[in-house]
């Protein structure tokens, strides 16, 4: 499996600044990816290289609150304001039609709402561990959902527990420490666990990073620039899309797979892959990366 280190670049968007890892050819087609909570861009250091390899240009930034980037002025953290700012990577870097958007948990929510723009400028969108909305709000009522119901309030705790301003930031290191071990047993964190830290080195990143469920759980109206992207969040994807999720996951579980499939357009697929969980990039990447590859052709 490659193992090239990545380059790190500064992204000076009008509106943020971000930094990023970045792998490839400057001149190949985007490979846009995107990472998750609670995780950084070295998420994609395994599929990174492999992209690089295949001739794309791998750009996977921290996104808005994660150091080195920036703390938005704006203190926006809805998905539209992480939609606006992918959409404006892919700008600044004069990127075509034929770019790629990945991305996993917050990455992946993102993903799946660039992937309902009909006029969206990605060719194919892959998203990993949260299925799109429109997925999960058609599951059937049926005499299994209760179960799954209640199984996921239990797994959801940490989310309540971030909205408790000041607390949430204090005990956040700790926090990060269990959900890790809960959603990845029996994997070797301790890398992963340290870049993350070192992504919130202060009381104001972790504001930031705890914003992102603050703004889910206790939506405001949206700043304008953000309010029409903000809407994709429950629409049904329109660009190809690919849907992996981990069979053991314990942040989401995938029983909310069931109606994926459903909601995709032609020339998407869906996998619930075996033997992995939550973190299905560093779990297993040899796989992971080979489903991604194969369905990229």
């Amino acid at each position: 499996m490659p193992t090239t280190q990545p380059v790190v670049v500064d992204l000076p968007l009008p509106h943020l600044r971000l930094r990023a890892l970045t792998w490839g050819p400057e001149d190949g087609p985007l490979a846009l990816c995107l990472h998750g909570f609670p995780d950084t861009p070295w998420c994609w250091r395994h599929l990174g290289p492999e992209l690089a390899d295949r001739g794309y240009r791998v750009v996977a930034p921290y996104t808005r609150g994660y150091a080195p980037s920036g703390i938005p002025r704006d203190g926006e953290y809805s998905i539209g304001a992480l939609a606006y700012d992918a959409l404006a990577v892919h700008r600044h870097l004069g990127a075509g039609d034929d770019a790629l958007l990945l991305g996993h948990d917050w990455g992946a929510l993102t993903a799946n709402t660039l992937a309902a723009l009909p006029d969206g400028p990605f060719a194919r969108v892959a998203s990993l561990s949260v299925p799109p909305i429109a997925a999960m709000s058609r599951l059937p009522r049926d005499r299994t959902w209760p179960g799954l119901a209640l199984r996921q309030v239990r797994s959801s705790w940490y989310i309540l527990f971030l909205q408790f301003d000041g607390l949430a930031e204090r005990q956040l290191p700790r926090v990060i420490r269990r959900l890790w071990r809960d959603w990845a047993p029996g994997y070797d964190s301790d890398d992963d666990v340290a870049r993350f830290l070192s992504a919130i080195p202060t009381p104001a990143h972790r504001t930031a990073v705890a914003s992102y469920y603050r703004a889910l759980v206790r939506p405001a109206l949206p700043d304008p620039r953000f309010a029409a992207l903000q809407r994709g969040l429950l629409a049904e994807p329109v660009t190809p899309m690919l849907y992996l999720h981990g069979e053991g996951d314990h942040a989401l579980r995938a029983g909310w797979t069931t109606g994926v499939a459903d909601v995709l357009p032609d020339g998407s697929r869906t996998e619930v892959v075996p033997g992995v969980d939550h973190f299905l990039l560093q779990q297993d990447p040899e796989r992971v990366n080979g489903i991604i590859l194969d369905w990229l052709g």
